[in-house]
């Protein structure tokens, strides 16, 4: 048997070659041990996604929780991840969570992560200890456990925390694309439950996913937007695999950028609802995100990257809003972690009250902050070739990038460079895979891309 390693979001292997029934016992029985020295007894719920043998999967993870004397209970259907930590969240005799899902990855791929018992993504430390626990060979997972419908209360309390009756009257028309993830069926449920004319498309089962990877971004936004322009709807909610994370797509077949879905939410957040509180973004985040804050007059605290360091300071109590570096979104309000389904509800509730469609928004947000282009590249290395550069970066202050002159350096969490304009540029190794990550952000295209492919120069020569 081969060693097991997590990464940031979880184990994820390709099914049937390193994700198969032995592997998966390993791992739920590390899980089982070291919370049952953590917890002994404790509640655990299981969650599973909508891709093959998932729902079998997650019968071993519960058969071996409950084989050492945990308290398991298993979803009776595929769930969201975020109905997985509300569960968590709202049952004080529960110590955690483990979901089988491998979020935006292709579906030949499968994975596992955990939740705490918050709801939460688990912290480094943990996952750390987690990986000592894993046993060399597949042990037995014949214990007894629960089946229990996690998914109803968790869209009730969802259906209550909006204005259903705001987004009833505006008679709103949208698509929605689970993606064949695990938010199939559930927010179309939902939506027209509020009275609103909802199309999904994509929907599980699909052993194959028809090749989408199931991200909340382009290329794979293509379907959607083509089908919001077809059908004259004023609005396109995407969902990624296991929905912690969503996108909108306005009537023009537009997928709006991700950082300006933050800053949206945000707004609506303090001016259409009323709250206030601190916003909580990781290094990488956007300038939207900042001008947005301070517009507002929230206080903005800059984390590690990583979304439990972002969850671990929400914890802390006085939070707003929390972001991940791709968009993804929690409002400690209803949960300490991200929730697409959640984001969608804002989204249109904001939509609804306001009288404006989507591009409207945007428009309207653009003329108070300005405007900005986004965007991400990877630069595949060598694995020796990441460690060696990642053993560099502390020493790389460049005099310049695509010709521009940095006004801040930042080495915490890579290479992060900012300008006057509020154009900024960052370079990350990445702690799974073997590449550098790099994202940019500038008032336009050509600046933008300017900015990535000289940051991409920037890893190829550095010595």
């Amino acid at each position: 048997m081969g060693i097991i390693r997590f990464g940031y979001e979880g184990w994820r292997e390709r099914l049937g070659e390193g994700f198969d029934e032995e592997n998966v016992a390993r791992v739920a029985t590390g899980i089982a041990v070291m919370w049952q020295q953590q917890s002994p007894g404790a509640t655990v719920y299981v969650g599973y996604d909508t891709r093959p043998g998932a729902e079998d999967f997650a019968r071993i993870v519960a058969g071996a929780l409950a084989a050492h004397d945990m308290d398991a209970r298993m979803s009776s259907c595929a769930c969201p991840l975020p109905a997985l930590g509300w569960a968590i969240a709202r049952d004080d005799a529960s110590c955690g969570g483990v979901m089988v899902s491998a979020s935006g990855s292709p579906a030949d791929f499968q994975g596992i992560c955990l939740r705490s018992e918050r709801g939460t993504i688990v912290l480094d430390e943990h996952i750390e200890e987690l990986e000592t626990y894993i046993p060399g060979d597949a042990p037995a997972t014949d214990g007894e456990f629960e089946i229990v419908d996690i998914v109803s209360p968790y869209l009730e309390s969802l259906a209550d925390y909006v204005d259903g009756d705001a987004i009833a009257a505006a008679g709103l028309r949208v698509v929605v694309d689970p993606m064949f993830g695990a938010g199939s069926g559930h927010l179309a449920r939902l939506l027209r439950s509020l009275g609103v004319d909802a199309t999904e498309i994509h929907p599980a089962p699909s052993a194959t996913f028809e090749g989408l990877h199931p991200r909340a971004e382009e290329p794979w936004a293509d379907e959607c937007e083509r089908e919001v322009v077809r059908l004259g709807a004023d609005a396109g909610l995407i969902l990624d695999g296991d929905a912690d994370r969503s996108g909108i797509i306005d009537a023009q077949g537009k997928l709006v950028g991700q950082q300006r879905m933050v800053a949206l939410v945000m707004g609506h957040l303090v001016e259409g609802r009323g709250a206030s509180g601190k916003v909580i973004m990781p290094m990488s985040g956007s300038t939207y995100i900042r001008r947005q804050a301070q517009r507002l007059g929230c206080p903005l605290s800059v984390s590690p990257i990583g979304f439990s360091r972002v969850s671990e300071e929400l914890s802390r109590g006085g939070g707003l809003l929390g972001a991940d570096e791709f968009g993804g979104i929690a409002v400690p309000d209803h949960l300490m972690e991200r929730d697409g389904l959640l984001v969608s509800l804002l989204l249109l509730e904001l939509m609804a009250k306001s009288g404006m469609g989507v591009a409207e928004l945007v428009a309207d947000l653009e003329g108070k902050i300005g405007h900005l282009d986004y965007g991400r590249r990877s630069v595949r290395l060598e694995s020796a070739a990441v460690q060696s550069f990642r053993n560099l970066l502390p020493g790389i202050n460049p005099e310049s990038v695509a010709g521009r002159v940095p006004a801040t350096v930042n080495h915490a969490d890579g290479l992060r460079l900012g300008f006057e304009d509020g154009s900024w540029v960052m370079v990350r190794p990445s702690r799974t895979d073997h590449m550098v990550r790099i994202a940019a952000e500038a008032p336009t295209p050509s600046e933008r891309d300017a900015l990535l492919e000289g940051a991409c120069e920037l890893v190829r020569n550095a010595k």
